[in-house]
């Protein structure tokens, strides 16, 4: 995982962000703490951040889900992104990080946008289709363990609606995926994972290589 895009070196990268990124001042505090957590790198990087809050805004998106939260700041760029009457279901189990994003999401105004949903991410996706809400998101997210990505996607096609947008993240694994070598569970499940998608007729999908790879899945049919 990487918390920076990847075949960039410092100077560029630092050019890159002096003359695009356009974090807010929450945004920035809450990556600063999470930054001092010896899991730090989990975070995704600004950058992404701040395509994944334009690409909810140019499809109008007003309900959106995310699998994974870690500190959170994911959430709060999609809630940011969203309408006053927008709602994110954000989904984890582990409260240690989650309750750092409480107070940032308080402070930037958006609480009242993100139902976090404590327990296991497939039980809380099979719920929502269980309640009737298959093709009524617009957006999903999907960051958590890489061995579940298959499932959490199945899941999360369903509830997304014809047109609307699925990301996941860390599809390059750092390169991993590229190295015929490295038979890690994490990165074979995501080269089967990529493989998956990219034969998948459902959806058309572009894969762009920001921070550590992030594939978007467009639905285009009920399914």
């Amino acid at each position: 995982m990487t918390d920076k895009s990847l075949a960039l070196d410092e100077a560029l990268y630092k050019y890159f962000q002096a003359v695009s990124l356009q974090e807010s001042t929450v945004l920035t505090k809450l990556r600063a703490e999470t930054a001092k957590l010896p899991m730090s790198i989990m975070q995704i990087a600004p950058e992404q951040g701040q395509f994944m809050a334009l690409l909810v805004k140019l499809i109008g998106a007003k309900k959106a889900l995310e699998i994974g939260v870690f500190t959170g700041y994911s959430a709060l760029v999609v809630a940011l992104a969203l309408p006053d009457d927008g709602k994110i279901i954000a989904c984890d189990k582990d409260e240690r990080y989650t309750n750092m994003a409480k107070p940032y999401w308080e402070e930037a105004g958006v609480s009242h946008k993100i139902d976090l949903r404590i327990a296991p991410a497939l039980e809380t996706l099979a719920e929502l289709i269980a309640t009737g809400q298959e093709n009524t998101f617009d957006f999903a997210f999907i960051d958590a363990d890489k061995g579940n990505y298959s499932n959490y996607y199945e899941q999360a096609l369903k509830l997304v609606r014809p047109g609307g947008l699925i990301a996941i993240d860390n599809v390059l694994w750092s390169g991993r995926v590229a190295d015929p070598e490295d038979t890690d569970k994490r990165t074979i499940a995501i080269r089967e994972f990529n493989q998956k998608l990219y034969q998948d007729k459902r959806v058309d999908i572009s894969l762009v290589p920001i921070a550590d790879g992030l594939t978007l899945a467009m639905k285009l049919n009920y399914i």
